[in-house]
């Protein structure tokens, strides 16, 4: 008798994990929006270097000057992530790739969260938060003051990245969100500012800026989107052309001869 009613009660209980499981999972489901197998990925590996950071810095494996490596390493990141999201309308535009444009609003978020991550350590860990010596470094130092004025464009354009803002500023929206690239441009002065001795690698960043600049001009777009399609239109007629070959071939060819009994 004992034994049936645990096993009951065991059932029953199971039955409610059952279903609280079910309910917690249609929750997720209404609450977290859907994400494809690709948009996952861009998400994670987002994450994945503030992950690193946490870690190198818990274990203290960054360099003898940790505050600098810091900022160095942030900073590198916003610039990798503006310029992936940069990225992703010609990438659509050259190669059809319409995943691409569904990444560009959360990749531009990052490299907006990692900038404000830069600025916080240089405003907090380096200089303390004190006023006066944040003044004379930022308006005295020309790679601070180009990279505070990259930082406000992205903050503006990371308030206004929400549909309720494209609604509100309508055809405004599109002119302000090109200021896009003038904070690109900007950030790469700033590391080349900042570097001072070897420019190499700010030079490389910026020359990727400067490409995907070139394939926004309107003429370049229109020139790449025709390229594109007319690949697709070759690709598309050369399978064909293979199906009806292959066919052909299964029509014409002639079965087995039958092997003769008799000799």
């Amino acid at each position: 008798m004992q034994e049936w009613i645990w096993q009951r009660i065991i059932s029953l209980l199971f039955e409610c994990s059952i279903r609280l499981l079910n309910s917690l999972t249609n929750m997720v489901n209404i609450i977290l929006p859907r994400f494809t197998k690709f948009q996952t990925a861009v998400h994670i590996a987002a994450l994945l270097p503030l992950l690193l950071l946490v870690v190198n810095w818990t274990q203290d494996n960054l360099t003898f000057n940790p505050i600098q490596a810091l900022e160095l390493r942030t900073g590198k990141y916003a610039l990798v992530l503006l310029i992936l999201s940069l990225a992703c309308t010609p990438i659509f535009t050259v190669f059809g790739f319409r995943q691409a444009l569904k990444v560009r609003r959360p990749l531009g978020l990052y490299a907006f969260f990692y900038a404000s991550v830069h600025f916080l350590i240089f405003v907090g860990l380096d200089y303390q938060f004190d006023l006066f010596l944040l003044k004379e470094a930022i308006f005295e130092k020309r790679y601070a003051l180009v990279g505070f004025a990259a930082g406000v464009i992205l903050l503006a354009l990371a308030v206004t990245s929400t549909r309720g803002w494209m609604k509100r500023l309508g055809q405004t929206w599109t002119k302000l969100h090109k200021f896009v690239y003038l904070a690109g441009i900007l950030v790469i002065v700033h590391y080349v500012w900042l570097v001072k001795s070897d420019i190499r690698t700010p030079l490389l960043y910026g020359a990727l800026v400067l490409m995907l600049l070139i394939l926004r001009i309107p003429f370049v777009r229109r020139a790449a989107s025709r390229l594109r399609q007319h690949r697709n239109t070759i690709g598309i007629k050369k399978l064909i052309q293979q199906v009806k070959g292959s066919n052909t071939a299964l029509f014409y060819k002639r079965p087995p001869q039958e092997q003769s009994g008799t000799k």
